[in-house]
Order: C-alpha cells, then sequence, then structure tokens
C-alpha cells in the first residue's frame, strides 16, 4: 500500500538531510505516529510519502516510495486555493448520510454558503477530515489533524484512529492522543547540531516506546560512565607506575648497566600497558546521541499579588461580525491565577482571548504579553529571529537572546533565515523567548503547545506550571489543562462555565 526504500530527504537549500536510507511499510491495521522535535522535517516526509511535488521546490530525493490504492492527505493548514470556497462547493457530489454524526456537521452547516477561509481552525480540520472521508480512502496522511480541535472532537478522533480499519500514518502533538491511538513509533531525529540525522521505527505503543527509549538511555548511560570512571582509576594507577618507573630510569647509577636494562624493559611493558588502554578506550560505549528539547525558563523572580485583580471582564455579548458568540461572559482573574478556557469548536474563544488582550495590552501596572493562534499577528515573518530581537531590545539582551536560541536548537542558519522558513513550533519558542525577555507576569495564551512536539510539550508545561505570574490561556490540550491550570471555563452560548 505504501513503502519507501533506501528514502534520503535532502533540504536543496542546505544539503542537510531529514531521512537517511529510510525503510518503512505501512501496514494494514497500523496507526502511525511520527514524532520528533519542531523543524525535523516531519511534514516533508508526509508530503514526500503522498506527492513528491508538495516538496519538489525545496527538497531532494533519492529511493524509491510504492504507492498502491488510493492515499487521501489532511495538510497542516488549508490550502490557499481552497479559502474562497463556499462550504456548499467543497461537498458538492458527496454522498453526505456519510458524515460521521461525531463530526457534528450539521445538513445545514454542509450546505451553506460561508467560505472555508472563514471557518475557525477546528471547523476547517473538521471539513477536509470529512471530505476525505467520503471519498472512501485506503490509507490516511494526516498532518497534525488534531491542531484546533475541541476536546469532543479530539475524543472523537481517537476513537476513529483506533476503530478505523484504514491504516493511518499521522503526525500529532497531542500525548493524550498519541498513548491512546498510535501502534507504530517513527521518531525523526536531527542530532550534533542538526548535522547528523536518525529516525527511529519502532512497532510498539507511544507510552511503552517512550519507558524503553528512557531506560536504555540510562542504562546506556550509566554503562558509558562506569567505563570511564574505570579506564581514570587504571589511568591514574598506570601514571602511577610510569613515573615511578621513570624516575628510577633518572636516578639508577651509570655503574649498573644491568638494572639499566632491566628498567627499560620495564618500561616498554608500562606503555605497550597504557596503549593497550588507550585501544581499550577506543571501543567505549557512547553517551546516548539524542535531542534534548529545551526552553528558556521564565524567572523565579516573576510574582504578582493574589490580591490584585488582573481582569475583570464583563461582556454583555461576544460576536463576530453579525454573529452573536456568547451573552453575558464574565471573568475575574486575579494575580498568579492560571486559567483555562475551553469550548467547541467556533465558540469563539479565540475572539474572547483578543478582547481579553484589547483590555490588558495597554495597562501599565502590569507586563502582558499575548500568543495568538495566528503567530503573524505577533511576528513579522520577512524578519529573521534576531531581527525580530533586535527591533524590541538592546545590544545586551540580544546577545543573551542568541544564547538561547542556541540552547532551542535554532541553528545559525535558522537565526539568520526569515521568520516564514521556521516551523511553527520554532515560531512558538520564539514568541516565549519574547515573554521571557520582556519579563512578562501576564500570558494571554492562545492554544500554548499546538505547534510543540511531545518532546517539548511537557517542557513547555513544566515552565508554565512554575510560572509566578498571571496565566489566561485557551486551550485543547488536556494534559495542559489539568497540569498548569488551576481553574478551567466552559464557553457556552450563555457565557463562561466553571468546569473545575
Amino acid at each position: 500500500m505504501l513503502e519507501a526504500k533506501d528514502l534520503t530527504l535532502t533540504l536543496t537549500k542546505n544539503g542537510r538531510n531529514l531521512v537517511e536510507q529510510f525503510d518503512f511499510i505501512l501496514h494494514p491495521g497500523d496507526k502511525v505516529a511520527i514524532i520528533g522535535e519542531e523543524g525535523n522535517g516531519k511534514s516533508t516526509l508526509v508530503k514526500y510519502l503522498y506527492d513528491p511535488a508538495l516538496v519538489a521546490n525545496y527538497c531532494e530525493a533519492t529511493g524509491r516510495v510504492s504507492r498502491k490504492g488510493r492515499l487521501a492527505y489532511l495538510p497542516q493548514q488549508l490550502p490557499r486555493a481552497l479559502a474562497s470556497v463556499t462550504l456548499e462547493d467543497f461537498f458538492t457530489g458527496a454522498e453526505l448520510w456519510r458524515l460521521p454524526d461525531e463530526l457534528a456537521l450539521g445538513a445545514a452547516w454542509v450546505c451553506s454558503k460561508q467560505t472555508l477561509g472563514t471557518l475557525s481552525g477546528g471547523e476547517k480540520v473538521k471539513a477536509q477530515l470529512a471530505k476525505l472521508l467520503l471519498n472512501g480512502p485506503d490509507a490516511l496522511l494526516l498532518d497534525e489533524p488534531t491542531n484546533d480541535l475541541d476536546i469532543e472532537t479530539l475524543e472523537w478522533m481517537e476513537r476513529f484512529l483506533k476503530s478505523t480499519p484504514l491504516p493511518v500514518l499521522f503526525i500529532s502533538h497531542d500525548e493524550t492522543l498519541l498513548r491512546n491511538t498510535a501502534n507504530v513509533i517513527v521518531h525523526m531525529e536531527q542530532l550534533r547540531r542538526k548535522n547528523v540525522c536518525r529516525v527511529t521505527v519502532v512497532r510498539t505503543d507511544y507510552e511503552t516506546y517512550v519507558n524503553q527509549r528512557r531506560l536504555g538511555f540510562e542504562k546506556q548511560s550509566q554503562i558509558a560512565q562506569k567505563q570511564r570512571d574505570d579506564y581514570e582509576r587504571q589511568m591514574a594507577r598506570w601514571r602511577r607506575i610510569h613515573d615511578r618507573v621513570e624516575h628510577e630510569q633518572n636516578t639508577i647509577p651509570r655503574g649498573d648497566p644491568h638494572g639499566g636494562r632491566l628498567l627499560k624493559k620495564k618500561m616498554a611493558s608500562v606503555l605497550a600497558q597504557g596503549r593497550r588502554f588507550e585501544r581499550e578506550r577506543e571501543q567505549f560505549t557512547d553517551f546516548p546521541d539524542e535531542e534534548e528539547a529545551i526552553l528558556s525558563a521564565f524567572s523565579q523572580q516573576i510574582r504578582l499579588p493574589r490580591g490584585k485583580a488582573v481582569l475583570e471582564l464583563c461582556l454583555p455579548e461576544l460576536r463576530v461580525e453579525e454573529r452573536l458568540l456568547a451573552k453575558d461572559v464574565r471573568l475575574h482573574v486575579c494575580g498568579g491565577a492560571h486559567i483555562g478556557i475551553t469550548g467547541r469548536n467556533g465558540a469563539g474563544k479565540s475572539t474572547l482571548l483578543a478582547e481579553i488582550w484589547r483590555q490588558l495590552e495597554t495597562r501599565r501596572d502590569i507586563t502582558p504579553a499575548y500568543m495568538p493562534q495566528n503567530y503573524a499577528e505577533r511576528l513579522d515573518c520577512t524578519q529573521t529571529p534576531l531581527e525580530f530581537l533586535n527591533a524590541s531590545y538592546d545590544k545586551a539582551l540580544v546577545e543573551r537572546a542568541r544564547t538561547f536560541l542556541g540552547s532551542m536548537r535554532f541553528t545559525h542558519e535558522e537565526m539568520m533565515g526569515k521568520i516564514a522558513a521556521l516551523s511553527g513550533g520554532q515560531q512558538a519558542k520564539l514568541l516565549f523567548l519574547d515573554m521571557v525577555l520582556r519579563e512578562a507576569n501576564v500570558l494571554v495564551l492562545d492554544e500554548p503547545t499546538r505547534n510543540f512536539s511531545p518532546l517539548s510539550a511537557p517542557v513547555i508545561r513544566a515552565a508554565l506550571r512554575s510560572f509566578g505570574g498571571t496565566i489566561i490561556s485557551v486551550s485543547h490540550d488536556r494534559l495542559f489543562l489539568s497540569g498548569v491550570c488551576d481553574e478551567v471555563y466552559a464557553l457556552t452560548e450563555t457565557g463562561l462555565l466553571r468546569t473545575r
């Protein structure tokens, strides 16, 4: 159905390999999760497996890919050509009675004149996924299908992935979904400052893979460390013997030629032993070579008094143009609170968060920062990361930022290249770095973990969990909501309803 043999994908602009001599077969019943750090080429691999033309302008390939049957591909973002297409035209000719009930796509909505470009992020995913399923594919290739899905639809996606007889190859940053659905893991890594690629394929579930990987690395580290400790002890003894024999050679009387010959033979033996130790060292087990998900931490000095009123929101109506989304939206937020907001796709969560930001951004008694769902609202994508930081900070802070970018696995080329060329996760890291440098004490975050890999997301959650300021965040990340947020509200048509 889908087989790759000796596949090597190389970025044209810098010659960096994303995969090298990659062998893979998609079997019936496979639910294959591709994981890896941001910018490692996961989307490029999926695009190439589906259609090489999608990456031909920036990627070269060698090897062979065999495709049989009908492959269906869900891109990470809605194609521009579909933005002006109405739902009615998009679904023309489709057997709408076959639409899954769990997607909650009513006939009136499917047949409406609303264009795909005006849909919420989750609605775009639902519409495209429904169209793929209606076309009767033999296999699904999904690039981050869980981005922007509400929790109800996320749970539907889990049930669908587990129950569908179709083989599925998918990228996802949702750790809960990975744990509940994947039975094959493809882990893409860029090691040694992104000069070496490694792809690991393991036919097991996600949690088993992560645990086995961790235990394997721990055992390898222990063996490698013991070998080096033993070597240092051996060399310390060897140096003492060597120095003693050398001293005896230097002090033996000239009138004792026999003793001199014995010491010379003894030194030859000592030197031979030293060379043997060096040869053994060359065979030592290497320390694990793995990517580390690193994020510059927020200052521990950031604190807001619990009694401080950060937000007193009272909206009689929440609207998008003529559309009424919710009534009587009220929210009180105090210093240090970590607030999570959920809700169905299209409920108006991003609209609400934008209104909250509008009320906070000009405040002088706090230092607010905003991470919208569309990063281009805060990032000039024609700039380089360093130009973006140069525009906001003095020289000393920019030098500090350069160090932080390096620790977050940005190469020199990525620091000096356009922001538009960065992955979504790298752009998100740049926004987080901006929040750290400006020492923001109120964070307004729209889906903060949506573009972070399963390796980075725990680091992000840990940083935000220990953040001493206030967080107001929209999220569908179940681990984020349970691990970071003290209070969780659902946005409904009648306002915000506290659920935890």
